[in-house]
């Protein structure tokens, strides 16, 4: 009989445990979607304990999901010392999450689940790339079009060789760059089979009054640019089309519409108007495929798809776009070397979380 592993959640709230109340009903968001539901329905894991600063929240996550009082921990480095979980999930705010993980990883934990953005600063993906690999742990990060099956479809679709090498990605709706963009940034390298970026180019909307020196105060939006190392260039647009995606090919494009609900697809040789066949997928949660990801690593030793590798440039790359709005919009080299960016969200409250559907 195949293992059951332990999972645990350090950050009872929104993505960590009821963002599913807010997303009843829309196809886009095939549920479960937070990391705790997302354990509930594997049959793999089991969740164990979690850890909040916030007495309610924990009573509300321990009432959700069965987990009983003993098991409620204020101290996240108690949690990991009792608990001893095989999974971890880390859906704090980015400020916070470099020094989880990196005792996380310390401790002997052996898989994590981290949500987007990764962390505050360049440096800090840095030591949690270099920790992960040489512990040998697996690794994910919450941008979850990379585990959705459409997307799955559209990368498929991409390298087939029905369209030629790919030539150009266009994200219609950046969002803020840690919250949002970082999602299609992902993206991007998903469908790009993880090339390294080159460089990047960026405009930021109010740049003068989210800085204050080097720390970025409030998560920026924007537009930019990110050439890859295979020629490939991604432009990230900011427009009222809402989280929709092109692959332009050299003979043909992928659309993705309506937040993955549709993929449509066009040959240059056809006429203008007409549209070759949607691409057909599963729609099934991608939080519970990114948890099965995870638990067929712990399995086999083989790597996950996603992994500290591709969190690292992601991170390099939103840095990298402010740097180059800092820079005047020129175009900025990657890695950032000896930068002194952070992202630190000084007085800001959380959302919080719902804890009925609504």
């Amino acid at each position: 009989m195949a293992s059951t592993y332990r999972a645990a959640l350090i950050g009872c709230s929104r993505m960590g445990a009821f963002i599913d109340n807010e997303h009843q009903g829309i196809p886009s968001i095939p549920l479960p979607y937070s990391h705790a539901a997302g354990y509930e329905a594997c049959p793999r894991t089991d969740l164990v304990a979690g850890a909040d600063l916030r007495s309610e929240v924990l009573e509300k996550f321990g009432e959700r999901y069965h987990v009983g009082s003993d098991h409620w921990y204020t101290d996240y480095r108690e949690l990991i010392a009792n608990e001893q979980p095989d999974i971890l999930s880390i859906t704090t705010q980015p400020e916070q999450r470099c020094e989880i993980i990196l005792h996380a990883i310390e401790a002997g934990v052996r898989a994590l689940y981290v949500e987007k953005p990764l962390c505050a600063s360049v440096a800090e993906a840095e030591a949690i790339r270099d920790a992960v690999r040489a512990n040998n742990v697996a690794f994910n990060m919450g941008a979850n079009r990379r585990w959705h099956n459409g997307f799955a479809a559209m990368h498929a679709k991409i390298h087939s060789g029905d369209f030629g090498e790919l030539r150009t990605l266009i994200n219609y709706s950046t969002g803020q760059f840690f919250n949002g963009f970082s999602h299609f940034i992902d993206l991007f390298m998903f469908l790009n089979n993880d090339v390294t970026p080159q460089w990047v180019q960026a405009n930021v909307f109010g740049y003068d009054e989210l800085m204050v020196g080097a720390e970025v105060r409030e998560d920026p939006a924007g537009t930019g640019t990110i050439m890859f190392e295979n020629g490939v260039l991604g432009y990230g647009l900011d427009s009222s089309r809402r989280a929709e995606v092109e692959a332009i090919c050299e003979s043909g494009m992928i659309e993705a519409l309506n937040n993955g609900v549709e993929f449509r697809t066009r040959s240059k040789d056809m006429d203008s108007s007409e549209d070759g066949p949607n691409l057909e997928f599963e729609n099934k949660s991608s939080t519970l495929i990114l948890i099965e990801d995870i638990v067929h690593a712990l399995d086999t030793g083989e790597p996950t798809r996603g992994g500290a590798e591709v969190a690292y440039w992601n991170t390099q790359i939103i840095f990298g776009m402010i740097e180059s709005h800092r820079r005047g919009g020129a175009r900025v080299e990657l890695p950032l070397t000896n930068h002194d960016l952070r992202f630190i969200r000084r007085g800001r409250v959380a959302n919080q979380p719902t804890y009925t559907p609504g």
